[in-house]
């Protein structure tokens, strides 16, 4: 059986932590920067981040899709955000960013923490009913890849506030 524990990865963005923060922040935006993320949209009439207020996320790893109801754990502007998806099967993980100023710009760190793990049947679904072997190495390398597309988004957000400097 595969397990999962903690991961965490940094990149370095340049735009100011204000910025990437309301990317990362508005979870509507997710799927602009996640290759796993296909769909996102706050509930219970919530239009923005807070800690408690929940969101839904639909998720897509080759034909396999689901949805769950994240919680918002952290909501502290240029900062922080975190929140919190628990999935019956699927245990309790908690997804973090932070962001700090860095050389004109803003150093962001993604990870992950497994509060509950995932249960036996739970690593079948997980790991699309056998097709995914390392779900560790390919949650790994959809964080690169969101950073790396997180970056992109956001440089582009700054040229355009900018005026294009």
């Amino acid at each position: 059986m595969q397990s999962l524990d903690h991961e965490e990865l940094s990149i370095h963005i340049d735009a100011p932590p204000g910025t990437v923060y309301a990317i990362v922040a508005d979870v509507a935006r997710t799927p602009e920067y996640s290759p796993e993320i296909v769909e996102c949209r706050w509930l219970d009439g919530a239009t923005g981040p807070a800690p408690g207020v929940r969101f839904k996320a639909r998720n897509r790893v080759g034909r396999i899709s689901w949805s769950n109801k994240p919680m918002v754990t952290v909501a502290e502007p240029g900062r922080e955000f975190a929140f919190s998806r628990t999935e019956p099967l699927c245990g309790t993980l908690q997804w973090r960013y932070r962001f700090e100023p860095e050389d004109g710009g803003t150093r962001v760190t993604q990870s992950y923490l497994v509060v509950r793990p995932i249960t036996r049947l739970g690593w079948i679904i997980v790991s699309g009913f056998g097709t995914d072997r390392n779900r560790a190495r390919t949650m790994r390398d959809g964080m690169e890849l969101s950073l790396q597309r997180l970056r992109t988004v956001a440089e582009r957000d700054q040229a355009d506030r900018s005026g294009g400097r």
